[in-house]
């Protein structure tokens, strides 16, 4: 009976009234945890984000021999691949042809349509990048490769030209408030366009229209000089490779003027004759443009290349 009723008083022990329990195994004497603070919380997940981030853009010195090295690994790329380059510089010569029919029937929309022309340039350039690229990485050059290499990056691609599509548009409209203030009788004519450039009467009108145009065409080129090709090479997003490209230039400007002036004087050489010189001069120097990138910005490892 002693027993039987031992433990009945120890089942009718009301829960308060147990012993407590023991401590959890290394826990004895050690202070209760604390919730992290916001700066704790943040501070990891900036840790745990930058471990996989994109490595830091690194930008290279140039020299001034650069774009000329630039010029020669373009002609090596194009000779190395005449189907690809014989596609692109067509359609290169075709651009130049609809920009000439342009300024012998609405002179006032000729700016409008070079800057056009500037924006689709080195996008339709972005294939021979990627015969270029596919060259680095030991690869054929591929036709049907570099017609296709934009589509797994449109996103960062559909930015950028949406930034460029509003310089141009002002770079359009610009142009056409110049023409409005100087020809306040109307458009003029192409011939009206030529006696206008080089009557030194109107010395006036070329020093703004220049200086304008100067201003959008350094904005262009700035932003796009290795922006496209460090997308298709580094998958980044287009503010990205906008910043980097306008780092390259401000990080060597001469070695950068100098690498725009040889592409105006070729580009312009190219158009007498009706342009058929961007036959040969497009190719060369949209290889020459994926050399630029190479040498403005560190790899971050050997160029890889789906094949």
């Amino acid at each position: 009976m002693t027993a039987v009723s031992s433990a009945s008083d120890s089942a009718s022990r009301s829960p308060e009234s147990a012993p407590p329990a023991a401590d959890a195994p290394g826990s004895a004497g050690a202070p209760p945890a604390q919730a992290l603070t916001a700066a704790e919380i943040v501070a990891r997940a900036a840790a745990q984000e930058s471990a996989g981030a994109a490595p830091p853009v690194v930008i290279e010195r140039l020299r001034w021999a650069d774009p000329w090295r630039w010029l020669a690994l373009g002609l090596r790329d194009a000779r190395a691949a005449p189907g690809t380059a014989a596609f692109y510089g067509t359609c290169f010569w075709l651009m130049a042809l609809v920009l000439g029919w342009v300024f012998r029937t609405r002179p006032e929309y000729t700016m409008s349509m070079a800057s056009g022309c500037l924006l689709v340039g080195p996008f339709l350039a972005m294939g021979l990048y990627d015969t270029s690229r596919r060259r680095e990485a030991g690869l054929p050059p591929s036709l049907g490769e570099s017609l296709t290499c934009w589509d797994s990056h449109m996103g960062s691609m559909g930015m950028l030209v949406l930034v460029l599509v509003v310089l141009e548009l002002l770079w359009g409209r610009a142009s056409l408030v110049v023409f409005a203030v100087f020809f306040n009788t109307g458009m003029p004519s192409t011939t009206g366009v030529l006696e206008a450039v080089f009557n030194p009467s109107n010395w006036s009108f070329v020093a703004v229209y220049a200086a304008v145009g100067g201003v959008f065409a350094a904005l262009v080129f700035s932003t796009s000089v290795v922006s496209i090709p460090m997308i298709l090479d580094r998958d980044t997003d287009a503010l990205t490779a906008g910043i980097t490209s306008i780092r390259v230039v401000l990080d060597n400007t001469l070695v950068m003027l100098q690498w725009g002036a040889l592409l105006t004087v070729i580009v312009a050489a190219s158009l007498w004759f009706w342009g058929i010189g961007l036959l040969v001069a497009g190719p060369v120097l949209g290889h020459a443009s994926w050399h630029a990138y190479r040498a403005s910005v560190r790899p971050v490892a050997p160029a890889a290349v789906d094949g």
